[in-house]
């Protein structure tokens, strides 16, 4: 799949080239090579539930702007992954390993209405996932100078905004339905596992005390792990507490339930 204005931007970029001088680019790691291809995967994977997602919407006869907009990502997120190629490519990365491919997409169970699938995927994948990833990738940006990376991460950055908004408007949607109130139980019932995962991707052990990395590493658009962590943390209190408030549900409690057991520094 191409994406039309980020080929133009990249051909012009590349017609540029001989009649420009570049400026050497900092050398690559192997945490750049490795950060990167890992991109490369989870856009490919977030391309593939955010279509599963949109057929779990067709098959509900949800509101067509919905499924638009599921269909929009679907496509951003495919650009995203060619994006991050780009950049994996530059940095001197080889071929990537193959998916799994029972990740590429999501599950349900067949005693359950669909709605609450959508809703389960939906406020886990959306209304948590990209939330966060707002902050986080205009962190990302601000440290990088690398030319293909920082034209990678302002598409993203870009695109991750109107992401996170489809999120919250799917849950307003789910709310509105007859089937609110089992939504409700769900996302009440749920939450705090879902926070646990949250957790236990942006907060891992150990990565409070990783700190520091080089500048070369910041220019090619990583950061510290520690910074996840601290980004996760503000997006509790300034995105999931109220808008999670505005439905009645109670975001705190479900964060404090998540990390309670880890309060003895499990994950410092």
């Amino acid at each position: 799949m191409t994406d039309a204005p980020d080929a133009e931007q990249d051909s012009a970029a590349d017609a540029e080239a001989p009649h420009k001088q570049r400026a050497p680019l900092p050398p690559a790691s192997d945490a750049v090579r490795a950060e990167w291809g890992r991109r490369v995967e989870a856009e490919y994977r977030s391309a593939a539930i955010t279509q599963h997602l949109t057929l779990w919407l067709i098959q509900m006869g949800a509101s067509p702007d919905l499924i638009d907009d599921g269909l929009r990502i679907v496509k951003d997120e495919l650009a995203h992954a060619r994006l991050s190629h780009r950049v994996h490519a530059r940095a001197g990365g080889g071929a990537l390993p193959a998916l799994r491919r029972e990740t590429l997409g999501l599950r349900s169970s067949g005693d359950e209405p669909l709605e609450m699938a959508v809703a389960r995927a939906g406020v886990e994948v959306f209304c948590l996932g990209e939330t966060v990833a707002v902050p986080l990738f205009k962190v990302l940006r601000e440290g990088c100078t690398v030319p293909v990376a920082r034209r990678a991460l302002d598409r993203i950055l870009r695109d991750e905004v109107r992401h996170r908004d489809f999120g919250w408007t799917l849950l307003r949607y789910l709310l509105d339905l007859p089937c609110a109130p089992a939504v409700r139980q769900l996302v009440e019932r749920e939450l705090h596992a879902m926070f646990t995962r949250l957790r236990r991707s942006y907060m891992p052990p150990g990565g409070a005390r990783r700190a520091a990395i080089s500048e070369d590493d910041r220019a090619w658009g990583l950061m510290p792990p520690a910074r996840y962590g601290e980004i996760l943390e503000r997006a509790v209190e300034r995105d999931y507490v109220p808008r999670f408030g505005e439905h009645g549900l109670d975001a705190i409690a479900a964060w404090r339930a998540a990390t309670a057991p880890d309060r003895s520094g499990a994950l410092e």
